[in-house]
C-alpha cells in the first residue's frame, strides 16, 4: 500500500469506542472510584468483524461510538470523522454495514431515542431468570469509612477482597446479583443476542452460540443499585459466562464452560472469582452433573479458575485429610489412588485439572530440605506429565525422553509456585 493511502488507515481496536450509559440520574451519584463503570473504553479484539489485520480503510479522524443501555444492552451507533476517501477505485470500508452482521437489528442512530431508551430501562429492566447468587461490595464513598482510611486508598487491594462485613442491605453497598437463563426464559434469546457481542471483543478465537442448540445455559451477572431517596433499583450489566451439558456415562452429564467474560469497567474487583464460584457451586448442587470442564481456556481464566478451585479444597479440607500425604509419589494403583478418585468425584472436578490441584497443594506442603519427600513429589509430577504426554514421549529415546520431562518439571513447578503466591499471599 502506497503511503498515501496509509494515511486513511484507522486502527479498529483505537477507533471503536464502546461505553454502558446509565440515566443521568444514577450517572450523578456514583464517586469518582465508580466512575470507570461509565467511561468508554476499546475492544482487545475486532478482527471477527474487521478482518485480521484489524484495519478500517478510507477515513481520517474515524470514531465508532457503540453504546450500551446499561440494562438491556440495547445499542446507539454513530460513526463519524473528518474526511472520507471518494475514491471508485479504492472504496472506503462500509463501516455500519459490516457491523450490522454482528448486531440486533434493533440498534438506534438516534442520541434522543436512545436517551429515552436509558430512561426507560432505568426504572422498568429486570435481569431475566432465576436468581442463583449474590454478594456485596462497599460503595465507594463509604470504603474509606470503613476501613479506617481515606477515601482515595479504598481502591485497589479492598476493592477486589470480598464483601469485609458489608451486607447487602446496608446503605452503604453496592449489590452485586447473578441470574441463570436458557433459550427457554423469556426475553432471553433477545437479550443475549445483544450480549454476545462481547465475546467477540474481548475473547480470542471467540464466536457466537448456535441458538439451534437447546441445551445452552447461562449466568449473567449485573450491579444493582439503589437511587437515593427512592424505592428504585437500577441494574447494570457486567459480565456472563455460558456452559453446555453434554451426555457422561452412563446417565449424568458433563458441564462443559464455553465463554467467560467479565467487562472492562469491571475487571480486576474480584467480580471474575465471585461468577466463577457461584457457577462452582450451582453445579455441585446438581446431582444429574457429573464434572465441570473449561473449554480451551485463555491464560487469564486459567489463572482465575486455579485459584478459586485451590481455595476451595483448602476451604472444604482436603489438605488436611490424613490421606493427602499417604502414597505420594507411588504406584497409582494404591489406596492414595481409591482417595483421590473419591474426592474429585465429590467436587466433580476434571481429572487433569484435579491433577495439578493435588500437585499445587502438595508443593505448598511440601518440605523442600526433605530429599526424600522431594523426590516422592517429583517422581507423582512427572508421572502424570508423562501420562498426559505419552504419546509424543514415546517417540523419543529414553535419554531424550528424560531430559524432556526434567524441564517439563520444572517449568510445571515454576508455574504452581507463582499461582500458589498469588491464590495464597
Amino acid at each position: 500500500m502506497s503511503e498515501d493511502l496509509a494515511e486513511w488507515l484507522s486502527d479498529s481496536n483505537e477507533v471503536l469506542n464502546l461505553q454502558l450509559v446509565r440515566d443521568p440520574e444514577d450517572e450523578d451519584v456514583l464517586q469518582l472510584e465508580d466512575r470507570q463503570a461509565i467511561e468508554p473504553f476499546n475492544p482487545t479484539f475486532t478482527y471477527p468483524i474487521f478482518g485480521e489485520h484489524e484495519k478500517i480503510f478510507g477515513y481520517k479522524g474515524l470514531d465508532i461510538q457503540l453504546q450500551f443501555s446499561s440494562g438491556s444492552l440495547r445499542q446507539y451507533l454513530s460513526v463519524t470523522y473528518d474526511d472520507k476517501l471518494s475514491s471508485k477505485t479504492t472504496p472506503a470500508d462500509e463501516i455500519e454495514g459490516t457491523l450490522y452482521k454482528f448486531i440486533p437489528a434493533d440498534y438506534t442512530k438516534s442520541s434522543t431515542e436512545f436517551k429515552r431508551i436509558v430512561e426507560k430501562d432505568a426504572e422498568e429492566f429486570m435481569p431475566l431468570g432465576q436468581k442463583v447468587g449474590s454478594y456485596a461490595r462497599p460503595a465507594a464513598s463509604s470504603k474509606g469509612k470503613s476501613k479506617g482510611k481515606g477515601k482515595g486508598k479504598g481502591k485497589g487491594a479492598d476493592v477486589g477482597k470480598g464483601n469485609g462485613d458489608v451486607q447487602e442491605d446496608d446503605e452503604h453497598a453496592v449489590v452485586f446479583e447473578m441470574y441463570k437463563a436458557t433459550w427457554e426464559t423469556p426475553g432471553f434469546r433477545e437479550y443475549h443476542r445483544r450480549m454476545q457481542l462481547f465475546i467477540l471483543l474481548f475473547i480470542e478465537g471467540g464466536s457466537y452460540v448456535h441458538e439451534d442448540e437447546d441445551a445452552w445455559e447461562f449466568i449473567t451477572l449485573f450491579e444493582k443499585r439503589k437511587r437515593p431517596d427512592s424505592d428504585i433499583f437500577t441494574y447494570h450489566f457486567a459480565g456472563y459466562v455460558s456452559v453446555y451439558p453434554f451426555w457422561c456415562y452412563p446417565d449424568l452429564v458433563r458441564l462443559r464452560l464455553s465463554q467467560f467474560v467479565i467487562l472492562p469497567p469491571f475487571q480486576h474487583q474480584g467480580h471474575g472469582s465471585k461468577l466463577y464460584s457461584t457457577l462452582f457451586s450451582h453445579m455441585l448442587s446438581r446431582p444429574e452433573v457429573a464434572e465441570l470442564t473449561v473449554e480451551d481456556p485463555a491464560e487469564a481464566f486459567e489463572d482465575l479458575r486455579d485459584r478459586n478451585d485451590l481455595r476451595f479444597l483448602v476451604a472444604s479440607g482436603v489438605p488436611d485429610d490424613p490421606m493427602f500425604l499417604v502414597g505420594v509419589g507411588e504406584d497409582q494403583r494404591s489406596a492414595r489412588a481409591e482417595w483421590e478418585d473419591k474426592i474429585r468425584r465429590k467436587y466433580k472436578i476434571a481429572q487433569r485439572q484435579f491433577d495439578r490441584l493435588l500437585e499445587m497443594l502438595l508443593l505448598r506442603q511440601l518440605d523442600r530440605n526433605d530429599q526424600d519427600k522431594v523426590k516422592k513429589y517429583r517422581l507423582q509430577v512427572k508421572a502424570r506429565l508423562y501420562r498426559f504426554n505419552y504419546e509424543m514421549l514415546s517417540q523419543m529415546t529414553p535419554e531424550e525422553r528424560k531430559e524432556a520431562l526434567a524441564k517439563t518439571y520444572d517449568s510445571v513447578v515454576e508455574d504452581y509456585e507463582r499461582i500458589l503466591d498469588m491464590t495464597f499471599h
